[in-house]
């Protein structure tokens, strides 16, 4: 498995030399995962120089923001990860919703610029990536190749993000003002549902020399670093919650596997765990396939780094549910209902432009997992909001005459409410049993083993709980990698 990032020794000392070299002339230190976990333990000299810098600035401080502890503002260190809790009178349910918010990441504004950081590392401390001859190839359908264009920037390394042409034009902005060059940015067929082709683009910049691919889906990196990281963060929020929380349950878009990893770590603390697909494209529920613009969650494959065997349940939320609600949260007329008609307060209101797309279908499936196992007041179920609204404002022009070609008015809002909350049924809620965990498992054989070449014997080894909780071993050892880098860049 060591060429999906598990590599626990030094490959290439040579390497390892030159990119400690290299890091020394450029200012860079790494943070550990361990202290991405727990930044109280950052060090000091660090931390006392965070608020002077620009957390959107290409600063190698900045990697001592990639965790999920900044303040609203991005730039103060808090003790308890920015969330937002949903009423009643949002959500129609009496379970307590609770949404942590990947916006105050530095850089890109979204929690993936940890999975990317997690990837490259281990790479960089075992000399199997030497940034002044290899290229860092980030394949993503948004946000996990921002935050590797990023990453590889402030660690003076060269990134290259290869997304589809179709999604929204504020990620290819962003990678515009990021990348070393327009050639840097390869624009793929289709939309979110084409990671196929993502692939196949892959497979062809890899027969370069020079280019190395993190391909999030299979680099376990990912999934350890929001083992370790989004975790216990979660856990430290469901914690700070006022009353008598009772974590019943954890919701995640499918994605790249890498947030839902986070559950691995919920599961110790009984919490079930919940993946979230597209209705349009319904992979995980009926082995289905299809086009949707839940831009962020990707599909028709069943990622290499996701537990299939310790997933609770299957939600498929549809796009038109997320196009709407987007809608709803981001115009005058929708505020103005969610004020007036459910009374709900105006500060509360402004703060919802923290959910993007994928974050507004990881709240629905939140809110159909709470009718399906008819939890109660005190019981908790948590999610992610993976980015704001801010990535997504030109999609409000091409969205509003497809669903409201008449304009949007408060009555426009209200049909909004009832179809895509009030009303939205658990039929498309999967409560898996081994025989649909064993199903959705064998999804993955045709991508990963015919597709991608992963042996037979490394496939099936992911299907017994003690392969994944192996995985934890990993991250001690890559933090006293980490350690003895810093060490020999300060010496």
């Amino acid at each position: 498995m060591a060429t999906l990032g598990l590599e626990t020794h030094v490959v290439d000392e040579d390497v390892l030399a030159r990119t400690v070299d290299r890091f020394r002339a450029a200012g860079i230190r790494l943070p550990t995962f361990a202290q991405l976990a727990d930044p109280s333990t950052l060090p000091a000299d660090v931390v006392a120089k965070l608020p002077d810098v620009d957390p959107d600035a290409p600063d190698p401080a900045n990697l001592f923001r990639v965790h999920w502890y900044n303040g609203a503002d991005r730039r103060s260190l808090v003790d308890v990860p920015e969330y937002i809790e949903l009423p009643e009178a949002l959500t129609g349910v009496k379970a307590r919703i609770v949404v942590m918010l990947g916006r105050t990441y530095p850089m890109i504004r979204a929690h993936k610029v940890l999975a990317a950081y997690a990837c490259l590392v281990p790479r960089l401390v075992t000399g199997q990536f030497d940034p002044a001859a290899h290229k860092a190839v980030w394949p993503s359908t948004g946000n996990y190749c921002r935050g590797g264009v990023a990453i590889s920037r402030i660690l003076d390394c060269h990134g290259v993000a290869v997304l589809p042409e179709g999604m929204s034009r504020e990620r290819f902005a962003w990678l515009e003002q990021w990348a070393h060059s327009p050639d840097d940015i390869i624009r793929t067929v289709g939309t979110e549902s084409n990671v196929k082709e993502i692939y196949d683009e892959c497979n062809r910049l890899e027969q370069l020399p020079d280019h190395i691919i993190f391909n999030q889906f299979s680099e376990f990196a990912n999934h350890l670093a929001h083992l370790s990281c989004t975790g216990p963060a979660l856990e430290r929020v469901v914690k700070a919650l006022p009353g008598r929380p009772r974590l019943r349950a954890y919701v995640s878009a499918t994605g790249s596997g890498g947030t839902l990893g986070a559950g691995n770590y919920l599961r110790d603390l009984g919490a079930l765990t919940i993946a979230v697909e597209a209705l349009e494209c319904p992979t995980l529920l009926a082995n289905g396939f299809g086009e949707h613009n839940i831009q962020g969650i990707g599909d028709k494959h069943v990622p290499l780094i996701h537990d299939v065997m310790g997933t609770d349940a299957v939600s498929a939320i549809s796009e038109v549910h997320t196009d709407t609600l987007f809608l709803l949260f981001n115009t005058d007329a929708g505020r103005e209902y969610l004020v007036k008609r459910r009374g709900l307060d105006p500060a509360f209101v402004a703060r919802l432009d923290a959910l993007g797309f994928s974050g507004i279908c990881n709240v629905l499936a939140a809110i159909r997992t709470a009718r399906h196992w008819r939890m109660g007041e005190d019981d908790v179920v948590i999610t992610i909001g993976t980015d704001g609204a801010e990535l997504y404002q030109t999609e409000v022009d091409r969205l509003m005459p497809k669903y409201f070609p008449e304009g949007y008015d408060v009555v426009s809002a209200a049909e909004t409410f009832g179809r895509a909350i009030l009303a939205g049924s658990t039929d498309n809620y999967l409560e898996m049993g081994q025989a649909e965990r064993h199903r959705i498992f064998n999804l993955g054989y045709y991508t990963w083993v015919e597709q991608q070449g992963i042996s037979l014997a490394d496939f099936e080894a992911r299907r017994d709980p003690a392969f994944w909780r192996g995985l934890r071993d990993y991250l001690p050892v890559w933090d006293g990698l980490i350690d003895q880098m810093n060490a020999r860049i300060a010496g």
